[in-house]
């Protein structure tokens, strides 16, 4: 009898994402590398280098058109946050995502369904499934579907780029203490998983995992902005 894999139904993934991509292509864009060494078969990374270029088009050309005023920096920027990890992460987090993605068992081991690099580039990888299998339409319908929330959301552009700059600009504007970081971390050399905590004024204000110091860093530090900002 063959154990049934612990990943969600694909299909079940097409109906939330509004998009009925074939399901070899779509098993293909929500496989990682470490599942296809595991077990054979292709993987994302080919989707994820196709789908990254209509993210790219997609998002310049909307940006141009809303943003009809900017100067050709301030667009930049905006697009550069708009594609970023953090911003892929953040839409693949509201789509829960993570259970989708099949992974072998090293990264199930150090929580790679919930590590910001892999969920972005799946994100990427599912806009490039979209292009192959239903065209240009269909694939920039979903780029717009998906990031389109965030292309109004103009203060926390600034954060998604440089979130511990914009974290500590916040915290001199309103009289608080410098954030501090702290980093604790687990897994084989090989598969590192760092997780930051920012304490402000005495608070833990903020969290985040990654597979580097630094990008931790930025993901706690943003995870503490949008809470602080908000507030």
């Amino acid at each position: 009898m063959t154990t049934p894999l612990p990943f969600r139904n694909p299909d079940e993934l097409a109906g939330i994402l509004g998009v009925d991509i074939p399901r070899d292509i779509l098993v293909e864009a929500l496989t990682h590398r470490s599942f296809a060494y595991e077990h054979g078969g292709r993987h994302y990374e080919r989707l994820e280098f196709l789908g990254d270029a209509i993210l790219q088009q997609v998002v310049t050309l909307e940006l141009y058109e809303r943003f009809a005023t900017l100067p050709e920096g301030d667009l930049a920027k905006r697009r550069a946050a708009l594609v970023s990890t953090v911003a892929l992460a953040e839409v693949a987090r509201r789509i829960d995502l993570g259970p989708f993605i099949r992974l072998g068992n090293g990264e199930i081991s150090t929580g790679g369904s919930a590590k910001s690099s892999i969920l972005a580039d799946v994100v990427e990888a599912l806009f490039g499934a979209t292009f192959l299998a239903l065209g240009q339409a269909a694939s920039t319908d979903l780029v717009l579907t998906l990031v389109g929330p965030l292309f109004d959301d103009v203060d926390r552009f600034g954060a998604a780029m440089d979130p511990k700059t914009q974290l500590q600009e916040l915290c001199d504007r309103r009289g608080w203490a410098k954030p501090i970081y702290s980093i604790t971390e687990e897994g084989p050399d090989h598969a590192r998983l760092f997780t930051a905590t920012v304490v402000i004024d005495g608070t833990p204000s903020g969290e985040g995992q990654s597979t580097s110091k630094k990008a931790a860093e930025g993901f706690a530090a943003l995870a503490a902005w949008n809470s602080l900002a908000a507030g």
